[in-house]
């Protein structure tokens, strides 16, 4: 939905909260992520649809970190059928998240009501999560995959549809996000995951049910001025909680100039004397974050044994 930007009270702040509710049966994780998302669309240009699909993972998967403490790295992949052709966001411990679409000027018709057609652009196919330890500090351990159809192509019910079958664990999923037709483009962009813990109540979980289905759009109370506070507030309704901490979040890729030297120089000798030659000098492209990283000859001869 493209919406007028002098209707909104907008936060610039991203930030994440996490924590509690109905004596630690019930987790809880919010967050703002409008300038993360921005600067997602900045670097991949990409189309309305497509900003829907790629800020809902982002948000999805800063959600899902928040809820997991064995873990550096977390990557969701949604390998789709449709004219995304797929994407792939990662976060880290610390809020930063990176992501990319394989196509990102894919673009599909609206909903018969008007809505941006996010299910359409995904497609069927497959959702993958995967979970690593220790790889920041060179002790890597074996990653753990955890795989689900995709059911309705919308995001935030298909992270809720890989927690049940997956993880076994019952959750809420609320993602959205409005979009303006001049620059930054997104308005606004957050998400709010709630996951029913051993033990929990049932009667809590329909009170959760009730306050979502009675609840105004995520994204509407976002582009109104929530806070992840209030969005933890909208959900759980009569439900106390209390928070154990929050972080600031941004969009920050891991790629480097250093790195891309090294991956060059892995490539051997032959294939680099062959730029020197044919190409006189190399340029890399990181997918993540759409960064270029340009050599020239002399680069390049630096490089050789």
């Amino acid at each position: 939905m493209i919406f007028n930007p002098s209707l909104s009270k907008l936060i610039v702040m991203d930030r994440l909260v996490h924590g509690i509710a109905a004596d630690a049966t019930i987790r809880v994780m919010a967050a703002i992520t409008t300038e993360t998302v921005r600067e997602a669309v900045r670097r991949h240009q990409t189309s309305p649809t497509t900003t829907c699909a790629l800020g809902r993972a982002l948000t999805g998967t800063l959600l899902l970190g928040a809820s997991l403490k064995d873990f550096d790295r977390l990557t969701l992949k949604i390998d789709g059928d449709g004219p995304l052709e797929g994407l792939m966001t990662e976060a880290v411990i610390g809020g930063k998240v990176r992501g990319y679409v394989k196509n990102p000027a894919a673009e599909v018709e609206r909903k018969p009501g008007g809505e941006l057609n996010v299910p359409g652009i995904i497609g069927k196919g497959m959702i993958h999560v995967i979970r690593e330890a220790g790889f920041d500090i060179g002790l890597r351990k074996e990653p753990y995959i955890g795989s689900v159809e995709i059911g309705s192509g919308e995001v935030a019910e298909d992270l809720a549809n890989y927690l049940l079958k997956s993880e076994q664990i019952p959750s809420a999923v609320l993602l959205g996000e409005k979009l303006m037709k001049e620059e930054p483009f997104v308005l606004c962009s957050g998400g709010v995951m709630v996951q029913m813990l051993p033990g929990f109540d049932e009667n809590h979980a329909v009170m959760i049910e009730d306050s979502v289905l009675h609840a105004p759009s995520i994204s509407q109370v976002i582009a109104e001025g929530a806070t992840p506070e209030e969005l933890l507030s909208m959900t759980l309704g009569l439900i106390d909680y209390q928070i154990l901490g929050e972080t600031p979040v941004s969009f920050e890729c891991g790629c480097s100039l250093e790195r891309a030297k090294g991956l060059i120089a892995s490539l051997g000798t032959d294939e680099i004397r062959a730029m020197i030659v044919e190409d006189k000098g190399a340029a890399m492209t990181c997918g993540f974050c759409n960064e270029r990283y340009d050599f020239s000859e002399g680069d390049l001869v630096e490089m050789l044994p």
